[in-house]
């Protein structure tokens, strides 16, 4: 790594001033909000924080060299579950507990996006307005780290100006734009059963009853990319054409989420749990579906007053607890896949279609391996590439999100992510063992 200039020092410095400014705004906002200008305060530290972070950001990953990007990881107390790690946790954590069961406490920060909101939506803010907000900056701004980091891979660029572009034009401005035309706030991102109630049968009546054309092109949507283009899609390029490329879940992870890939559990143990979990969630949010048509077909006899009860558990223990609490606050200390390895049914849907009806596999060279490990660190899904390196067989495993990474890491060319024909998918690369040299006869 080469010393570090003067100028890039500058702006690192001033980089960090400006974002610790914008912090103290934010916080200024939050608790005296009846006292201040919460707009003026607000959306200036929102300002400050984004212009702050570009700043460290820019600078820093320009400094290193594309092959130094990860260096020392382990090192840095922000990476390696330190005292800044646990700090972080400890305040993603408590925003999302705030968020989901406390926004009251939240008031300055909602009143501080009011007019974003207004110009957006043409409704006032709430705390879901600001948690899309702060959620979308967190992926443009660390797009842009994303897109410094892997500069030299023109799969990883337009793999991360993709998750950017569906989070801020499909995640964000468009819902934005159909609630400031009066229509249902809808993500055409999301889909059954991620998005779990978007085919329950009250919402489908719904969107039909109340949107017109619209709402059926929504039920229509989001049932057609469900249950057809889904499985095409990943027939023919495995579950990153979602996960890795358009969910907004997959986008954070891969850009806010990124520094911490590392930290994810490889242990056997882990594994097990991540099937004893992900597979039941997908079945419930199955039963939960048929459950909730039948109980409609028959007029609301099956279920009676507890039709709602079970969306309604999944929504708490699931949707917010899993998905937003751990999924999400836990980066800085289990990785940034927690919740897509563990909770999310998109994910153990497309997983099975992978795995078993899918082209995608990931190919390996196990002649040019050095068992040098960086594959299996930097994987985000716990998966331990080197070993299948090491025995020259594919990878193709349903927890895979195809984000390439341990590729772009593998400093002998060993794997690579391929579309290949179904026959001979399993198939490894013959290897030369010792006991086949006979150089001495």
């Amino acid at each position: 790594m080469t010393k570090p200039n003067k100028l890039y020092l500058y702006f690192r410095s001033a980089g960090y001033t400006i974002l610790v400014i914008g912090l103290l705004c934010l916080m200024v906002t939050s608790l005296l909000f009846h006292s201040i200008s919460p707009q003026l305060w607000g959306l200036s530290g929102i300002a400050l924080v984004t212009l702050g972070s570009l700043m460290v950001i820019v600078p820093d990953r320009l400094q290193q060299h594309v092959a130094h990007q990860n260096n020392e990881l382990w090192q840095n107390n922000a990476t390696s579950r330190g005292t800044w790690a646990w700090l972080l946790g400890v305040v993603l954590t408590g925003f999302y507990v705030l968020l989901y069961w406390f926004p009251e406490t939240l008031q300055g920060l909602i009143l501080a996006v009011e007019p974003l909101s207004q110009l957006l939506r043409n409704k006032p803010s709430d705390q879901w307005f600001l948690y899309g907000l702060f959620y979308t900056l967190a992926v443009i701004i660390m797009g842009v780290y994303a897109l410094l980091k892997y500069r030299n891979s023109r799969y990883h660029l337009i793999r991360t100006a993709s998750v950017i572009f569906f989070q801020l034009g499909f995640a964000f401005i468009l819902p934005g734009l159909l609630l400031a035309f009066n229509q249902r706030e809808y993500y055409f991102s999301y889909f059954w059963p991620l998005k779990y109630d978007y085919l329950f049968p009250g919402t489908v009546s719904y969107l039909v009853d109340n949107g017109a054309a619209l709402g059926v092109f929504m039920v229509f949507w989001g049932a057609v990319f469900s249950f057809l283009a889904t499985p095409v899609l990943t027939y023919f390029y495995g579950k990153r054409w979602y996960c890795s490329w358009v969910c907004g879940c997959g986008g954070l992870a891969e850009t806010a989420g990124d520094p911490y890939r590392h930290l994810s559990d490889k242990s056997k143990k882990a594994w097990q749990w991540e099937v004893a979990i992900i597979y039941p969630v997908l079945g419930f949010i199955i039963i939960t579906t048929g459950l909730l048509w039948l109980n409609s077909y028959m007029g609301g006899s099956l279920l009676g007053r507890f039709s709602s009860g079970f969306s309604r558990s999944y929504g708490f223990f699931i949707g917010s607890l899993f998905s937003g609490v751990v999924g999400v606050g836990f980066y800085p200390l289990m990785g940034n896949r927690v919740w897509c390895r563990y909770g999310c049914p998109m994910a153990a849907y497309l997983g099975l279609l992978q795995k078993h009806l899918s082209r995608f596999r990931i190919t390996t060279n196990g002649g040019q391996c050095i068992s040098c490990g960086n594959c299996s660190t930097y994987c985000e899904m716990g998966i331990d590439v080197r070993w299948y390196a090491q025995q020259g067989e594919p990878i193709i495993r349903a927890s895979c999100v195809g984000c390439g990474i341990c590729a772009h890491v593998c400093p002998r060319g060993v794997l690579k992510l391929e579309n290949g024909p179904t026959e001979g998918r399993y198939q490894g690369t013959t290897l030369i063992q010792r006991d086949d040299l006979k150089i001495l006869n």
